[in-house]
């Protein structure tokens, strides 16, 4: 019963956290337990790609492996040991992508880093399998990355990114917000992400919106077109504007080929 109390009471601190420092303020005082806890928004700055982590399998790598300068990234910091909130981020973006038709390795990658320099390569390893099972998608295996390192450069990497975290020592585990990060390929920031649920065409339209030059379909382009990121909101929304003016083309398309096969039988009528 109190180790139950204690989840519920570290979950809800988390949450706490989520309302109170991702952009919406409810109190005028925030509790001496979440100062210094939180995110502060640096879109389009560019994290170091020359970073240099551990993956799941205990091999040296740098950031930049996993940006190609095309490819959009889902970015987390997260901590693999973390009883609550950390799950609930990484399986709501399962959740969410795995209803798109894009899938991991082919159209965006999937990065996680772990904001504890105690954990090691095989609790990532551990994770990421999980992951991966939940995920179940033919050819996505490739485009999952857990990865640890030290202190130095998991520090420099969250303060580029503004995730402000720190070590609860009465709950024994770190404070922080849930929040995921959408980069470009070449390691700019292209949007953020707050709480444990990540509507799928969000999720959609900020990877298109971040791997702008990947556009593959008529139907992405339209997509991208279609909606609008509302800052305040923090999310997506359609743009009424944007869609009259599809409707508007597709209309006079659909007029000059109905007038064109016209004027085509006439035509042979008349031959």
């Amino acid at each position: 019963m109190t180790r139950l109390f204690g989840l519920k009471l570290s979950l809800g601190i988390c949450v706490c956290v989520t309302l109170l420092l991702a952009g919406t303020s409810f109190a005028e005082n925030i509790p001496m337990e979440l100062e210094g806890v939180g995110v502060d928004e640096h879109l389009g700055s560019t994290i170091d790609l020359n970073s240099t982590f551990k993956d799941e399998n205990g091999s040296t790598v740098q950031l930049k492996k996993y940006f190609n300068g095309i490819k959009p990234v889902l970015f987390f910091l997260v901590y693999y040991d973390c009883p609550n909130l950390c799950t609930f981020v990484l399986s709501a973006t399962v959740d969410s992508i795995k209803n798109l038709s894009l899938t991991s390795g082919q159209d965006f990658e999937v990065v996680a880093l772990s904001i504890d320099a105690r954990e090691r390569s095989d609790l990532a390893k551990m994770k990421l399998q999980a992951y991966l099972k939940a995920y179940d998608r033919p050819g996505g295996n490739n485009g999952w990355h857990f990865l640890v390192g030290e202190q130095s450069e998991i520090t420099k990497i969250s303060n580029q990114i503004g995730f402000k975290y720190k070590w609860d020592k009465e709950q024994n585990q770190f404070a922080h917000t849930s929040a995921m990060f959408i980069l470009t390929g070449e390691g700019k920031i292209s949007r953020y992400f707050y709480g444990i649920s990540y509507p799928p065409q969000d999720m959609k339209v900020a990877i298109l919106e971040a791997g702008h030059g990947r556009i593959g379909t008529i139907a992405d382009k339209i997509l991208l077109f279609c909606y609008h990121y509302d800052a305040s909101t923090k999310k997506y929304v359609l743009m009424a504007s944007r869609i009259m003016s599809v409707g508007g083309a597709i209309t006079v398309l659909f007029l000059g080929g109905y007038l064109a096969m016209n004027w085509r039988k006439e035509r042979a009528l008349h031959a």
